[in-house]
């Protein structure tokens, strides 16, 4: 039996509060332009990887950046295009991205779908977390999942990729085998062993360097670049109630002109 898509009240009102978290707060939306400035030039290409309502994507595309989606969310996915679709610079696909392509098992949290997850093992690591108490996948789909290295065979290889799939963030760096200019791909500290699995991903990946930005503050915590291993052990002594952030890694080369100090 297919699962059954239709839009109900809860979904609804799930949306609207996203919209409002994500879209009425300019002073975040200018901290999150300051910030995604920093990777994001115009002109280049940026990768929103868990879009959900795409905040992100307004962001990079107001840097002036070609911009691809992707959600694989079907409720979501339906706000996210009546706000991108006509946007010739957005590419929209309701899709998860993950280690190869095929179709995952996803998680939905109707009442707060931003953290609808493919991973079991961050609901499992939720049951005991005193912030995400209350929290219930009420429902599963299954979903298209693509890969980063498909994405980039469609598109080219981009300056930036944002990578916000709770708790899938690996799976997602297992699909890539090309070295972006930037990433960033969020944590939690729930699951600090998936943060340092991914840093140690990306080190393999390439030579990169690595900051951090805790919550919604969208702003470089360290005032200098550093090894995986050292953004690692300052994730190790988070305490639990620092809850989430975003990890960004960036490409070391000979001249990094495109990529300002902070």
């Amino acid at each position: 039996m297919k699962p059954d898509y239709t839009l109900t009240k809860a979904h609804l009102g799930a949306i609207r509060k996203s919209l409002d978290t994500y879209y009425r707060d300019a002073d975040r939306t200018a901290r999150m332009d300051r910030l995604n400035a920093l990777f994001v030039p115009e002109g280049g290409l940026a990768f929103d990887i868990g879009a959900h309502v795409g905040d992100r994507t307004g962001s990079f595309a107001r840097l002036g950046a070609r911009v691809v989606a992707a959600e694989p969310q079907p409720h979501v996915f339906r706000a996210l295009r009546l706000l991108y679709a006509r946007c010739d610079r957005v590419h929209l696909h309701q899709v998860a991205v993950g280690a190869e392509t095929g179709s995952v098992e996803l998680h939905v949290n109707t009442n707060n779908p931003t953290i609808t997850t493919a991973s079991p093992d961050l609901i499992a690591a939720a049951q005991t977390a005193a912030q995400w108490q209350g929290q219930i996948w009420d429902s599963r789909i299954s979903v298209e999942v693509t890969t980063l290295d498909a994405l980039i065979a469609a598109y080219g290889v981009p300056d930036f990729v944002k990578i916000d799939v709770e708790g899938f963030e690996l799976e997602v760096l297992r699909g890539l085998t090309r070295q972006p200019t930037a990433v960033s791909f969020e944590f939690t500290t729930i699951q600090k062993d998936i943060a340092a699995a991914c840093l140690s991903r990306m080190a393999d990946l390439g030579p990169y360097e690595f900051n951090l930005s805790l919550g919604e503050d969208h702003a470089l915590l360290n005032p200098g670049w550093t090894a995986a291993s050292s953004v690692q052990a300052q994730i190790a002594d988070l305490p639990e109630h620092a809850n989430s952030g975003d990890i960004f890694a960036r490409l070391i080369t000979p001249n990094r002109s495109d990529l300002p100090d902070i």
